[in-house]
């Protein structure tokens, strides 16, 4: 396990790498640059500073040079500043990481063990009214828009009832965890409803299949309760799809909800990768989307090693 676990760790490294070398080139392939952000916002600048400001910012060089730089100062710690913020890019970014990783384990922490049960209670008895309840429920929660679910709730719990804040505000750091809870209320519950449909219908046909396996039917002949039955033997065996999607979602939840935290006004990792792209913010746009990259690529690791657990007879080599 430990050789496995340090080879996936180099894999990962690589990977990384590789990664950031495209976003690098892809983001440096965007047209306009940081300098001429400037120049809009300040016409007055001579071509004679633009020149300068240009050797500066290290714009005037080819790509991969640029890259070469960009890399040895990260390796030291060093991931240059916003031309948005003007702060440095981990700056920016701390604040935001800590608002997605709220919503993020919140969601995961709810969904999961959701998922779980409406699964295994819709795959008991495949078209019965449990199984078209769930069913309905996982294609709302696929249909449905984003933005039309999170307006339809800030409208009946926070106008018309005023039961909760429309805002899921900054990050309130100066505010009580009960304060902070309040106001994530809405945000989680939309993203919980639109992550754990998808989950639902995965642990379902899961369920189902491993509901017709021959030691299933073994486990009911020696006499075990049905509560049994389910939990111990069948719904740790179907758990292996539900991991491997957990993982693919991981990084997109991480780097995503962007229109969750846009309109709940929550300045998280989506909205930040977005307003960088838009304002040509490079380097707060590249070390986003590398970060989304780690996240997605750590998930990976944790779900290839959740197998063994699950299923000792998978060997990891």
């Amino acid at each position: 396990m430990l050789r496995y676990t340090i080879s996936r760790l180099l894999q990962a490294v690589v990977v990384i790498l590789v990664m950031s070398l495209l976003l690098y080139m892809l983001i440096g392939l965007m047209p306009g640059d940081p300098v001429e952000n400037m120049l809009e916002g300040n016409p007055s600048l001579t071509p004679a500073v633009v020149t300068q400001m240009r050797a500066l910012y290290g714009v005037d060089q080819p790509l991969y040079i640029r890259y070469g730089h960009w890399l040895y100062s990260a390796l030291h710690g060093d991931f240059g500043y916003s031309s948005v913020y003007f702060r440095p890019v981990l700056v920016v970014l701390g604040p935001a990481v800590l608002q997605t990783a709220k919503l993020l384990v919140a969601t995961q922490v709810i969904s999961i063990p959701l998922a779980m049960l409406l699964g295994a209670l819709a795959a008991r008895k495949p078209g019965g009214w449990m199984d078209n309840f769930v069913s309905l429920f996982s294609f709302a929660s696929i249909s449905l828009p984003g933005f039309w679910t999170s307006l339809i709730l800030i409208i009946v719990f926070a106008v018309k009832l005023g039961w909760l804040p429309a805002s899921g505000t900054p990050l309130m750091t100066g505010a009580a965890l009960s304060q902070q809870l309040l106001h994530m209320i809405l945000p989680v519950t939309v993203l919980t409803f639109f992550h754990v449909g998808p989950l639902v219908r995965y642990v379902r046909a899961s369920m189902i299949e491993t509901l017709n396996s021959d030691f299933i039917r073994t486990a009911r002949a020696k006499g075990l309760s049905e509560t049994t039955v389910l939990v111990r033997h069948a719904l740790r065996n179907a758990l292996i799809p539900l991991v491997t999607v957990l993982a693919l979602s991981f990084g997109t939840l991480f780097s995503g909800a962007l229109v969750v935290e846009t309109i709940f006004g929550m300045l998280g990792m989506g909205k930040i990768i977005y307003d960088a792209i838009s304002n040509i913010d490079f380097n707060l746009a590249l070390v986003g989307l590398l970060l989304a990259t780690i996240v997605t690529l750590l998930s990976s690791l944790l779900a290839d090693l959740a197998y063994a657990w699950l299923d000792p007879r998978i060997v990891l080599k």
